[in-house]
């Protein structure tokens, strides 16, 4: 069972997003008065970025959409300075950890082919050639990537959770949380700061992540011009400084400049989804309509997503939404006043193709899904259906295991109170292990 302190402080915050919740029900709004929304309420702690690299990660804030509220906050970890990788000859062996009765891999069960319980990658010692921090008077302090020898990470989007309605991707826990799984993934993580609701109901939030996979993309192709145009003006004798490059991309594609941390740094080709909670709907949103597209977001591909406890529900009650009905922080009860608040009154439906991810035409088929990994607690009621989302995966042949952590409660890997817990670092290491299989280059992965 979860600790006195776990269950003490469960009661205190289900009281104060009780009386948020209904606060927010009862205060009229008028939608079309703020097309602009929100991604941040009064009362989060928000943690400021720091663009040069402090415990290992640095961090920017972007705004990508001038007509909404819709930010990013890039999280860049230091072992992008070091040299690109080098192809291994072989794969690294199985470790005997998962053997072992103590590790962390005794804390959860899990379900599906896959074995995940190897360790993860020894870390590699950071280099810290090409940095370049500019401190000139009126300029940008930071870390400012220089063009020779930048080594590519994965890019990872991440959807913080919150119910639809609070929560932010600079929160101090979604901070933490961020930089804790960019050094253990080694990606570049996206963290994506969506409309919150009620002012901006659904689809605001699912649309702001496809904006974003799709500003990768664009991103993507505007680094390769500036790439050609820059070495186009080499070759017939002329000196472009960067500065300049990116005033012609500017010129030529209108206010979209190029993001220099991914310009020299990101591999799109390698992207995964991560969502927590709510997140985690964004996320498979996000995925699905990926699938969709195809061919048509080159050079960004999908390789695989995580969904951490996901926000699912449906009309037909599972089991574990009986039994733990009146669970630990998320009880079902607030979670419909939060869907209430996220749907269009018009539009309300524990079977909302948004919240039931098993519904009939749903598209697109199943099997065209990324490779999923689900993340659920022991004491989460939304666990059954995560479940069998999982389970409906797997039929079809998708790499879709479930890890569920014993004693754990929803959010409790991202959660601010319990982010430090063994239970939190465990799963974060758990999923740095599956995601790597997805994301290193041939002759890198694990052996399984």
């Amino acid at each position: 069972m979860p600790s006195v302190a776990v269950k003490l402080y469960s009661v205190f915050f289900k009281f104060l997003l009780k009386h948020r919740l209904q606060n927010r029900i009862q205060t009229p709004l008028d939608e079309s008065s703020n097309p602009y929304g929100v991604t941040t309420r009064p009362e989060e702690s928000v943690s400021a970025p720091n663009p040069c690299f402090t415990d290992g990660v640095a961090t920017k804030d972007i705004h990508i959409d001038p007509f909404t509220s819709l930010t990013i906050r890039i999280f860049l970890p230091e072992s992008s300075l070091s040299p690109p990788e080098q192809p291994e000859p072989k794969s690294k062996p199985r470790s005997s950890q998962q053997d072992d009765p103590n590790s962390l891999n005794h804390r959860r069960n899990s379900y599906g082919p896959p074995n995940i319980g190897a360790p993860r990658n020894d870390p590699r010692r950071s280099s810290f050639e090409g940095l370049n921090l500019r401190s000139d008077n009126n300029v940008y302090r930071g870390y400012s990537p220089l063009p020779q020898n930048c080594r590519k990470l994965p890019i990872m989007l991440q959807f913080h959770g919150g119910g639809w309605v609070s929560g932010s991707n600079d929160s101090v826990a979604n901070d933490f949380f961020c930089r804790r799984i960019a050094k253990l993934c080694d990606v570049i993580v996206v963290a994506v700061g969506y409309r919150l609701a009620p002012e901006n109901r659904y689809p605001a939030a699912f649309e702001d992540g496809l904006k974003v996979l799709n500003w990768l993309g664009k991103q993507a192709n505007l680094a390769e011009c500036s790439k050609s145009m820059g070495s186009g003006a080499r070759g017939v004798g002329a000196e472009f400084k960067k500065a300049e490059v990116q005033r012609h991309i500017v010129d030529a594609f209108g206010a979209s400049m190029v993001e220099p941390w991914l310009a020299a740094h990101g591999d799109p080709s390698r992207c995964v989804l991560l969502g927590v909670s709510c997140g985690a709907n964004i996320a498979d949103y996000v995925a699905r309509k990926a699938v969709e597209a195809g061919r048509l977001l080159d050079p960004v591909k999908v390789v695989a997503q995580v969904l951490m406890y996901p926000f699912f529900i449906g009309n037909a009650p599972t089991r574990s939404e009986i039994k733990l009905a009146n669970s630990y922080f998320y009880d079902k009860a607030m979670c419909i006043l939060a869907w209430k608040l996220f749907l269009p009154e018009e539009e309300f439906s524990l079977d909302h193709p948004a919240a039931n991810p098993l519904i009939p035409d749903r598209g697109p088929p199943l099997k065209l899904m990324p490779p999923t990994l689900t993340v659920v607690a022991e004491h989460d009621w939304m666990r059954d259906r995560a479940i069998a989302y999982s389970e409906a995966l797997r039929k079809v042949n998708v790499d879709a295991p479930v890890l569920e952590y014993k004693d754990a409660v929803h959010e409790f890997a991202t959660l601010d109170i319990l982010l430090k817990t063994p239970e939190a670092q465990a799963c974060a290491e758990d999923i740095a292990i599956w995601v790597k299989k997805y994301i290193s280059f041939r002759g890198h992965e694990f052996s399984y």
